[in-house]
């Protein structure tokens, strides 16, 4: 651990500490057994593709992973409920032994026979990368089978960490696409890294609406086939979670010449900056007002309840532990919003930029944190003198362990937290949570 002049910055990996030295923990493949908040690559890829609302998703592997990561995000769809099905090849040891590839085929053929898909995405698992299984090959001949898109997801989970697993997804979505380039535009943008959590994304289009913005295709929240096939249409490409979709977006960029931008709708000042930042660069003046009398009609609305919060959470001590980078830097503006102070904060998939951002951001004794395992976000949850811990499931035990307050803010949850409603969700939860009677017997 290194003393620095506005935070503290842990490192397991690095030598000399800080945010300059050695490698990121994040940035290494995950380890069957090892200790660490971290998901594997195939997890990875699934969260990213599942709410594709018309896809069928099939694991080339054991039962165990389909059961993994099945439904497990609060993804609303607008239209089909297809995603919500998991199918497996269930590979035994006999298939471990003389190969999977026959299974694999059969069980593409009688999905095709009982449900006719648009799109079946194969994702390979541990076992497959062990066996070394032609998924290529089998995806492709299944194509030419059937008439339909069978994309391969090379997903092992040991082949490398979370981020592995979300560069294999965009890899997939990029397939779908095809190579095909077409100079027709639509006057409208890509919402890439929303996943729809508690109708997100409807919140999001419907105050772009306000003003003019279209969507062309959303990437991968309340998506369908058809809508992804236009994605290279767009004009502008908005990145909400960057480390699942910045790949993508630089990819698309090159392929498609669409550019892009990152945008949060965590928090009123990121909501307000996105929205406005979207329009300058799509809209004309008109739209550029709107945009504006917008954002400031709905700043107005929240105001008065956002200052009954804020005066009983003022002083207040937050920790922060979030998959995402950006969504870290979002929830450390919304803190400072409130009145609260963030103590520690820290991600599974950031890199040296993000943590160079969190550590301007952040007050002087702050502890910045790299891939923590459990053991870590405890002590230092505990010098930091933490009233909340906001996180996922994974860490939801080890707050109540600890008697303090913890916020939900992954895939599972089934609340808003985006735009100004969620804005105001946030700071209701967060006053509810710590103020709660319950820590007196604790």
């Amino acid at each position: 651990m290194e003393q620095r002049e506005e935070s503290v910055y842990y490192n397991k990996k690095s030598e000399g500490g800080g945010c300059g030295g050695g490698d990121f923990k994040c940035d290494q493949a995950s380890v069957s057994g090892a200790v660490s908040q971290r998901a594997c690559v195939y997890c990875g890829a699934r969260v990213v593709l599942n709410p594709i609302t018309d896809a069928y998703h099939l694991v080339h592997g054991p039962i165990g992973c389909a059961s993994y990561t099945w439904d497990i995000r609060g993804s609303l769809s607008s239209g089909e409920e297809i995603y919500r099905n998991s199918f497996s090849t269930d590979l035994r040891e006999k298939d471990v032994i003389f190969g999977g590839e026959k299974k694999l085929s059969a069980a593409i053929d009688e999905i095709v026979e009982a449900h006719h898909p648009k799109v079946i995405f194969v994702y390979s698992t541990c076992i497959v990368g062990v066996i070394g299984d032609d998924t290529d090959a089998v995806c492709k001949a299944a194509e030419k089978k059937h008439s339909i898109r069978v994309i391969p997801v090379k997903s092992p989970g040991f082949a490398g960490s979370k981020s592995t697993g979300y560069k294999a997804a965009c890899n997939a979505l990029m397939m779908l696409m095809g190579e095909k380039t077409t100079d027709e535009k639509i006057d409208g943008i890509n919402f890439l890294g929303d996943f729809n959590l508690a109708g997100e994304i409807w919140i999001v289009t419907n105050y772009l609406k306000k003003f003019g913005i279209d969507v062309v295709a959303k990437l991968t929240g309340d998506s369908s086939y058809d809508e992804i096939l236009n994605a290279p249409k767009a004009k502008l490409n908005i990145v909400q979670c960057a480390g699942s979709m910045m790949y993508l977006a630089k990819m698309m960029e090159e392929k498609y010449g669409i550019p892009y931008i990152k945008v949060s709708f965590y928090g009123v000042e990121d909501t307000k900056n996105s929205l406005l930042k979207i329009a300058d660069i799509l809209g004309n003046e008109d739209k550029v007002k709107r945009a504006k009398e917008f954002v400031l009609s709905e700043e107005q609305k929240i105001e008065g309840e956002l200052d009954h919060y804020r005066e009983k959470l003022k002083g207040k001590r937050a920790a922060i532990f979030v998959g995402g980078a950006f969504k870290a830097i979002s929830l450390i503006k919304q803190f400072r919003n409130l009145g609260m102070e963030t103590v520690m904060v820290g991600t599974q998939t950031g890199k040296k930029d993000d943590y160079d951002i969190i550590k301007s951001i952040t007050n002087e004794g702050t502890v910045i944190l790299d891939d923590a395992n459990p053991y870590e976000l405890e002590k230092f949850i505990l010098e930091q003198g933490a009233d909340i811990l906001v996180g996922g499931v994974k860490e939801r035990p080890l707050a109540y362990k600890l008697g303090i307050a913890f916020c939900d803010h992954n895939h599972e949850r089934k609340h808003a937290l985006s735009g100004y409603v969620g804005s105001l969700n946030f700071a209701k939860e967060i006053e509810s949570t710590i103020n709660s009677p319950v820590w007196d017997y604790v």
